[in-house]
């Protein structure tokens, strides 16, 4: 195991530039108290890409996208999973992982786009367009992946509705991601609204192959056309990532649209003057600091209230005090399990 000096000399060489050295050698000291706790507990760590850089770079035993992250939960054979993200991600973990104990960091690490749609939501659609698939973002909760045919992430969306090979499909619950999925397959897309009685209403005479729903994610809502419009007058040369939750007006007018995972691999592996993501903000600096000869305009101002809620110290009180466990009831793990595991296997 690291000792603080080389966690800190780890966090300076990746950091120096954006953080102190009282604040690093601080954060150093935590990240070890957690790497220690986490092999005395037998314990595995799982990293969002948006997760705050000093705890991004010194405590996972594995970063990545919710799909990733997936993989490894399912994969792991560690007692405790702590899942440094939000409480759908844990939940998913959880899904995978029955007899493991499972803990977040932080109880209010909630998600805008997951509690924009319910279980009932979904049967009720599924009761207006009887026989439809349903394919749902994992951006959901337990419950509502139990309503589902199969889950999906940003980066494989678009190959999870074409698997069906079905004119129509259900898509939930994210407004944009369906609208830029909608682009890419090349069907025509419906929105149901709902009718006084709260139930789902939809003209059935229109012309729809998917049917999506009014969840946005609020940091990636805040993003519009004119913001790239204003950065390419300053720096004609940038190349503009933006996240598919976007909507689909700015991913149009970006370079380069992709899962947080993919945005990774593209500032790896193409070189251009600046770079600007437009996604969330801890993300761009984790970036920055993994590729130190890319200049990342450092424009973002979206933070994640979410995600923001876990820090090191959270991480650290999760090990100490087996806090925040997460528990999914049997009978929605067990029906919701086959939608994940059906997105596991087509990747």
């Amino acid at each position: 195991m690291q000792s603080v000096e080389q966690i800190y000399d780890h966090l300076k060489a990746k950091l120096g530039n954006f953080n102190a050295d009282f604040e690093l050698w601080h954060k150093a000291q935590l990240a070890y108290q957690i790497n220690e706790l986490k092999a005395e507990r037998n314990a595995v760590i799982l990293g969002h890409n948006y997760m705050e850089p000093a705890l991004f770079h010194s405590v996972p035993d594995f970063v990545g996208d919710s799909l990733e992250l997936s993989r490894k939960a399912a994969e792991t054979d560690k007692d405790i999973i702590v899942f440094c993200g939000v409480e759908f991600m844990a939940e998913t973990a959880k899904i995978l992982n029955p007899d493991k104990t499972v803990l977040i960091p932080s109880s209010k690490a909630g998600c805008s786009l997951a509690a924009s749609i319910t279980a009932a939501d979904v049967r009720q659609l599924k009761r207006q367009y009887p026989g439809v698939p349903v394919v749902g973002y994992i951006n959901t909760y337990a419950d509502v992946k139990a309503e589902l045919d199969v889950c999906c992430t940003s980066g494989n969306a678009a190959a999870v509705v074409e698997s069906f090979g079905s004119d129509t499909i259900i898509f939930l619950p994210d407004e944009y991601l369906a609208r830029n999925v909608a682009e890419e397959t090349g069907k025509h897309i419906v929105f149901p609204t709902m009718n006084p009685q709260n139930t789902v209403a939809t003209d059935t005479t229109l012309d729809y192959q998917l049917i999506g729903w009014h969840g946005r994610c609020e940091v990636h809502d805040k993003f519009t056309v004119e913001d790239i419009e204003n950065i390419r007058t300053e720096y004609p040369e940038v190349v503009i990532l933006a996240h598919p939750e976007c909507s689909p007006e700015v991913v149009s007018a970006s370079d380069f649209s992709g899962s947080t995972s993919a945005m990774i691999r593209y500032v790896r592996h193409i070189q251009a003057p600046h770079y600007l993501l437009l996604t969330e903000c801890a993300m761009g600096d984790n970036i920055a600091a993994e590729n130190p000869n890319a200049e990342m305009l450092r424009l973002c101002s979206v933070r994640c209230p979410h995600m923001n809620q876990i820090q090191l110290e959270d991480t650290l009180n999760a090990l100490k005090h087996t806090q925040y466990v997460v528990d999914v009831p049997e009978d929605i793990r067990v029906r919701a399990l086959g939608a994940v595991e059906r997105m596991l296997a087509i990747g």
